[in-house]
């Protein structure tokens, strides 16, 4: 298994701004870290004459500033891969991901146990000058999938690309928004921004309103950032207005507190008015303020004569619905394997232990299956890549006799295995399917074990805490007495 990760390199300043971009690129090369410098590669330079080529590029360019470039480690499962393996995959990787467009140094660190590969490229391509932008959820569209095919070639692990992909015992994004409060913070913030709107006047008293609610900001007048954020009690970040949607923008904000006072009020005072003539039955309808009545109400808020509280106090509830949902997925645990003494669950542990074990070795089989296929899935795709060149040689364009040679070259090699091409299509796709379900199955096999752990994990703390301690001690006595026997 490999896993990807990017990270930027700043720049140093006007006098030396590729100060740490020389430092990175120095570092990766290091003859004891890579096999005496056999381990690195480049694409688009020369390695000896990398960073002059890439500072040559920004000036060229006339983008010497800011961000320098760019930094790729690819980490390998330990034991699962040598390093001249690590070596193919992190070329190949660079080549694909890079292209034509920018320049790029490789090397493979070989002196740990977990093998790892660092790419670092120019953040300015050299073809047309663009500048490379990492966008939220690059890594997941591209960079991952990249890794995940290339060590697919090489018979290697692969990790699955989705929101759960930090899971420990629960998804990752659902911890994210319990712990940012997303399940409740979104609908309150608006609806208390919205309340503060119609309260003020002018900016300043829509900032002292929501200060008032409890509300924590930053920002209000850009003089720490571009955008103002605001925090509820409760809530572990500030969040961004602008992010509840186009209503909530500051300029937005400072539009509707023009807006929403009282020629809004006079608009819906007129809509009410004409509804009340048509209607038949009279109704009494709550009664509206008029913009003066607002600045009053706003001013009594602000002064504590009336009670200041926020919309909701949900966020106080996360850790309850945290136990909740572990106490649903222990007792569906219970209810699946019919459990209902201790000693069952332990003995649902062992088992689970054993299945673990055994997709393991059901795992580590469909994978040296694999990769003994692989060179045949190496030359099929080799004549993939040779096909459009053989239709030309066929049509009589002679400039591809030399592909045309490696072609029936390698069609031969494949038909004395006895295969064709659409027979190694068909093994690879299901080796990739058999390699899908022994996943799933892991995954679910391991939270199966994960479950039982906690549940016998809280049974004896519950034991320990519910003994006195002359008993306990008395327990133990009786355990040495049994040994001694």
């Amino acid at each position: 298994m490999a896993i990807s990760k990017i990270l930027y390199i700043g720049d140093c300043g006007a006098g030396y701004a590729g100060k740490h971009l020389k430092q990175a690129l120095d570092y990766i090369t290091v003859p004891e870290k890579t096999g005496g410098g056999r381990l690195v590669g480049s694409l688009n330079c020369q390695p000896e004459q990398v960073y002059e080529q890439m500072r040559q590029t920004k000036e060229q360019f006339q983008k010497t500033d800011q961000r320098q470039g760019y930094h790729l480690i690819i980490s390998f499962v330990e034991g699962e891969v040598d390093a001249d393996t690590a070596f193919e995959v992190i070329g190949k990787f660079a080549k694909e991901y890079l292209g034509k467009d920018y320049e790029a140094l490789y090397a493979v660190h070989d002196n740990t146990d977990h093998i790892h590969g660092h790419i670092i490229f120019n953040s300015v391509s050299f073809r047309d000058g663009r500048k490379y932008r990492y966008k939220k959820g690059d890594w997941a569209k591209e960079i991952q999938p990249i890794t995940n095919r290339l060590c697919e070639e090489y018979g290697l692990s692969t990790i699955e690309i989705s929101e759960d992909r930090a899971k420990k015992s629960e998804n990752y994004k659902e911890w994210n928004d319990f712990r940012d409060g997303k399940f409740v913070w979104a609908d309150m913030i608006k609806r208390d921004i919205d309340a503060a709107i119609i309260q003020s006047a002018t900016y300043e008293s829509f900032l002292s309103v929501l200060s008032g609610m409890g509300y924590g900001i930053k920002n209000a007048y850009r003089t720490e950032g571009k955008y103002l954020a605001i925090k509820p009690m409760g809530m572990g970040r500030f969040r961004r207005c602008r992010s509840l949607g186009e209503n909530y923008t500051e300029e937005r904000i400072r539009e509707r507190i023009e807006q929403e006072s009282l020629s809004s009020y006079k608009k819906i005072q007129a809509v009410q008015e004409t509804r009340i003539v048509r209607c038949r039955v009279k109704r009494y309808k709550k009664a509206k303020m008029s913009g003066i009545q607002k600045r009053y109400f706003a001013r009594l808020y602000k002064t504590g004569l009336l009670k200041k509280r926020p919309y909701s106090k949900a966020w106080q509830y996360r850790d309850d619905i945290r136990k909740m949902q572990k106490l649903q997925e222990d007792y569906l645990f219970l209810a699946r394997h019919g459990a209902s003494t201790v000693g069952e669950i332990k003995q649902t542990a062992l088992q689970m232990a054993d299945k673990k074990k055994e997709i393991s070795r059901e795992k580590s089989r469909i994978f040296k299956e694999r990769a003994r296929m692989k060179p045949l899935f190496d030359i099929a795709a080799e004549l993939e890549g040779l096909k459009e060149c053989e239709n030309c040689f066929q049509r009589g364009e002679n400039l591809f006799e030399k592909e045309h040679m490696r072609y029936v070259e390698l069609a031969a090699r494949l038909e004395k295995e006895g295969y064709t091409a659409a027979q190694l299509a068909e093994f690879k796709e299901h080796y990739r399917s058999e390699i899908a379900r022994i996943r799933e199955k892991e995954k679910a096999v391991a939270k199966e074990e994960r479950i039982a752990a906690r549940i016998l994990a809280e049974i004896t703390a519950g034991e320990r805490a519910g003994k006195p301690e002359p008993e306990m001690r008395q327990e133990k006595q009786r355990g040495r007495k049994e040994k001694s026997r």
